[in-house]
């Protein structure tokens, strides 16, 4: 009977130990503060861009503190300013943006630091200061690295087809002057550039057109693509339409994804492809730290990686 009075008086102690313990880890869980980000992507259009939405999304989910709400502009620049304002109205309390051009979305989001909103530039700059924090990579470095690898592919002469990025954008802007660095004192040509908007259907139509205004088969040497899209558009338009070209044209692109560009040079269809990091990891760990009062850079520049066919399988090579 005495032990079975112990053993009673057990059990009620333990009972309230546990329930002291559940105590205090809901009041840790109802202490804990709870975040809205609200981000604007300016388009869902191109495959990194999808892959930047989930890496940030993938990167939130890890936190049950932070709710995420995601926009798409649709590759309008009114309809994002409109998204950001709509953002600062509801008080969300961080705003990450990936802007379709830099000048127009300037001011919506300087408008939003002074609402006392922090703001994470993701990708594309704005013109100025007035945001929180820029997260991208180093594009004129990029652009550079493409020239010099463009540069020593056709032995420091040859003629290209530069296929641009949305120019009114600073990646675009900043991986043309880059790629000329690259090239500069060699005798490589650009007979014939435009501007694709990195969308893969126009420059497959582009590159059909410069096929037909260079119908020689060795008119063209190569394709520097600021994008991967622009870059298997390219290829695509050279083997339905250039007799056989492809096998002698030799494509570059940007961005790297597993299941893009990375995929493309492992099949044979780029030559290469240099990494453009999405940020989306970064942009979360970096959020954290603003909205849980840490300091926070002002500006993160990504690394990148060269994949070729030679070093591919090794999962490329840090430039």
């Amino acid at each position: 009977m005495k032990l079975a009075r112990c053993a009673i008086i057990a059990a009620a102690i333990a009972a309230v130990a546990l329930a002291g313990c559940g105590n205090k880890e809901a009041a840790k869980t109802s202490a804990t503060k709870q975040f809205v980000i609200g981000m604007s992507q300016c388009n869902l259009g191109e495959p990194w861009r999808v892959q930047m939405n989930n890496d940030v999304k993938t990167a939130a989910a890890k936190h049950p503190e932070i709710t995420m709400l995601f926009k798409d502009a649709q590759n309008n620049t009114t309809t994002q300013q409109s998204q950001v304002k709509e953002f600062v109205d509801q008080r969300v309390n961080l705003i990450i943006i990936s802007p379709k051009e830099a000048l127009p979305l300037t001011k919506p989001v300087a408008d939003a630091v002074s609402a006392g909103i922090p703001v994470i530039v993701l990708d594309r700059k704005v013109e100025g200061d007035k945001y929180t924090c820029f997260i991208g990579g180093d594009n004129v470095k990029i652009g550079e690295e493409a020239g010099k690898f463009m540069a020593k592919l056709l032995g420091g002469k040859g003629n290209i087809v530069e296929l641009k990025g949305l120019m009114t954008s600073t990646p675009a802007a900043e991986r043309h002057d880059g790629f000329m660095k690259g090239i500069k004192g060699s005798q490589i040509k650009i007979i014939y550039a435009v501007d694709c908007q990195w969308l893969e259907p126009n420059a497959r139509r582009e590159m059909a057109s410069a096929l037909s205004r260079f119908p020689g088969p060795k008119d063209i040497d190569a394709v520097y693509a600021h994008n991967d899209p622009s870059a298997h558009g390219a290829y695509t338009a050279a083997k339905l339409e250039g007799n056989g070209r492809e096998k002698t044209i030799k494509f570059i692109g940007i961005d790297a994804l597993p299941h893009e560009g990375v995929a493309y040079v492992r099949d044979g269809i780029l030559t290469a492809t240099f990494q453009y990091p999405t940020g989306g990891a970064e942009a979360i760990e970096t959020a954290l730290k603003i909205l849980n009062g840490e300091k926070a850079p002002k500006n993160v520049t990504l690394g990148t990686r060269i994949f070729t066919k030679e070093n591919v399988g090794k999962g490329g090579e840090a430039l």
